[in-house]
C-alpha cells in the first residue's frame, strides 16, 4: 500500500504512512502534540524512498522465512544405526511432505524391524522354518520314547497310518474320504499333552499334510478381546499365525463361559472350515468341562471326531520322570531316595487336577532346596555331595521318620507276618477296633512313633 501511494503521489509530495507502518531507517519520535515531520531528503527527493521500502520489505521477508526443517527422530536413528532401508547419513533428507519414509519395506512384527515385535505365533513360525525337517521315523521314535502314555502312543500311530494311506490314495487318483484331522486331548495337567501336540505337528509335516508343522499354543486370554466384535478379529489373527501348522488351545472349555468366548468359538469354527487343508486344531482340557465345550457349537463336535485320553501316570512312571528330571539338572537321586519318592507318589490322590509330571517337578525343586540346606555347614562339598539326593532331601529332614512311616502300605489283616503280635492278638490287626477299645493301643508306642499304617483316608489327607 505504501509503494502504491508513492507511485501515485509524484515527486515532492509527502505521504504519511498509514497506521501500523513504520518508515525504514533511523527515525526520531515527534514530541507529544507536534506534527509529524517529513524525513529530509537529499535534493528534494521523496522522503519515503521506494528503495528503502523495498529493502524493508525484503528484511520482513527474511524474518518471516521459515526456519530450516529439522530431521525427524526416525531419520536420525536410521542414520546412526544404519537400519535396513535407511538412507545413508550423508544423503539423509529431512522429513516432511513428499519425503520417502525410512525403511518403507519393513513389516511390523518381524524381527529386526521397527515393528512392535513378533507375536507368539510368528515366533513359532520362524522357529519352525529354521528347524530342519525331521523324518517320520524320528518323530515316532521320540513319541515311543516318552514315559508311559501307552494308549496315546497307540492312537497317534493309528492316526498317522490313517493319514498316510489317505495321502497315498489321493496321489493315486482315488476318491479322497472326508477325514477330519483335528483332535481333542483329555487329561489332567502334566500328562504330556503339549509335548504330544508338538510331535503331532511334526508328524503332519513329515506326511506332507502341513507346510510348516509349527505349534501355536494359546488359551482363552489370547483369543478373547475386551469388547464384542473385537474377539472375532483377535481370534482370526491368531489363526492366521497358525496356518501351515497346529493351533493348540489349552483349557479350551474357558471359551464356553460367556458371549465373548462364544464369539471366539464361532470364529474358530469358521476359520477351521475356510482353512481345512492348512490348519489343524487341537483342543485340550479336563474330560468333564471339555464335553460342555464341544456342546456349545453344533459345528465343533463334528469337526473333532478323534478324542485321545491322557491317563494319569502310575507311581513307577512318575519315579522314572522324577529321575529323568533330576538327571537333566545334573542331580542323582539315590535308590533309597527314589523309593521314598515312589511312596510319596502312591499317597497322592489321583483326582481331577492332579499335576502328574508338574507335581514331580515341584517335588524335585523342594528336594534341591533341602539338599542345599543340608550342605550349609560343608565349606567344600565333594562333587558326589553336590550331586546326590538323599531320602531326607525328598521329604523334610526333621519330619522324615514319621512321614515315611505313614507312607508304608498297610499290611493285609488276614495275612499277618510270621511272629507278628497280631497272630496272638486279633485286635492288633484292626487299628480301628484298637482305637475304640483301648486308647493306649491306638497304633502308637509310648514315645509317639506310629507302628501301624494309617487308613486310606489318612493317606489321602
Amino acid at each position: 500500500a505504501a509503494t502504491a501511494a508513492v507511485q501515485q503521489s509524484g515527486a515532492g509530495r509527502a505521504v504519511v504512512p498509514g497506521a501500523g507502518h513504520a518508515p525504514s531507517g533511523p527515525t526520531t519520535s515527534p514530541a507529544a502534540g507536534a506534527a509529524v515531520a517529513a524525513r529530509p531528503g537529499a535534493g528534494g527527493a521523496d522522503p519515503f524512498d521506494l528503495g528503502d521500502l523495498l529493502a524493508a520489505q525484503g528484511s520482513l521477508d527474511a524474518v518471516r522465512r521459515p526456519a530450516p526443517e529439522v530431521p525427524s527422530v526416525a531419520s536420525i536413528l536410521d542414520a546412526l544405526a544404519g537400519r535396513p532401508g535407511a538412507p545413508a547419513p550423508a544423503d539423509a533428507a529431512p522429513s516432511g511432505p513428499g519425503a520417502a519414509p525410512a525403511d518403507a519395506t519393513s513389516t511390523p512384527g518381524e524381527p529386526g524391524t521397527a515393528g512392535t515385535g513378533a507375536t507368539t505365533g510368528e515366533a513359532a513360525t520362524a522357529a519352525a522354518e529354521e528347524e530342519p525337517v525331521r523324518s517320520l521315523d524320528e518323530l515316532l521314535a521320540e513319541l515311543d520314547a516318552l514315559t508311559g502314555l501307552a494308549r496315546v502312543k497307540d492312537e497317534i500311530h493309528r492316526q498317522t497310518e490313517l493319514l498316510r494311506v489317505e495321502k497315498l490314495r489321493a496321489e493315486a487318483g482315488l476318491t479322497r474320504p472326508t477325514l477330519t484331522r483335528h483332535l481333542v486331548f483329555l487329561g489332567n495337567p502334566g500328562t504330556g499333552k503339549t509335548t504330544v501336540a508338538r510331535l503331532v505337528a511334526g508328524i503332519y509335516r513329515a506326511l506332507g499334510l502341513l507346510e510348516k508343522g509349527h505349534l501355536v499354543e494359546v488359551d482363552r486370554s489370547e483369543l478373547v478381546a475386551g469388547y464384542l466384535g473385537q474377539t472375532a478379529v483377535k481370534t482370526s489373527e491368531v489363526v492366521a499365525t497358525a496356518l501351515g501348522g497346529v493351533l493348540f488351545v489349552d483349557e479350551a472349555y474357558g471359551l464356553a463361559e460367556d458371549q465373548y468366548g462364544a464369539e471366539a468359538i464361532n470364529t474358530l469354527v469358521k476359520d477351521m472350515e475356510d482353512h481345512r487343508d492348512e490348519l489343524v486344531v487341537i483342543v485340550a482340557g479336563y474330560p468333564g468341562p471339555m464335553a460342555d465345550f464341544l456342546a456349545t457349537n453344533p459345528g465343533l463336535e463334528s469337526r473333532f471326531s478323534t478324542t485321545i485320553t491322557f491317563e494319569d501316570y502310575a507311581d513307577a512312571e512318575l519315579r522314572d520322570i522324577f529321575a529323568s528330571m533330576a538327571s537333566r539338572a545334573d542331580f542323582e537321586p539315590t535308590p533309597e531316595a527314589l523309593d521314598v519318592f515312589e511312596r510319596l507318589a502312591a499317597a497322592q490322590p489321583r483326582t481331577e487336577g492332579f499335576g502328574n509330571a508338574r507335581w514331580a517337578r515341584n517335588v524335585l525343586d523342594a528336594a534341591v532346596a533341602r539338599h542345599a540346606w543340608r550342605l550349609r555347614d560343608t565349606a567344600r562339598p565333594s562333587v558326589d555331595e553336590l550331586r546326590l539326593l538323599l531320602p531326607v532331601d525328598v521329604v523334610d529332614g526333621e519330619g522324615a521318620p514319621a512321614l515315611l512311616a505313614t507312607l508304608d502300605p498297610p499290611a493285609a489283616p488276614d495275612e499277618p507276618a510270621e511272629g507278628d503280635p497280631a497272630m496272638a492278638d486279633p485286635i492288633a490287626s484292626d487299628p480301628t477296633a484298637a482305637d475304640q477299645t483301648d486308647p493306649e493301643r491306638a497304633g502308637h508306642d509310648p514315645a509317639g512313633a506310629p507302628q501301624t499304617a494309617p487308613s486310606t483316608a489318612e493317606e489321602n489327607a
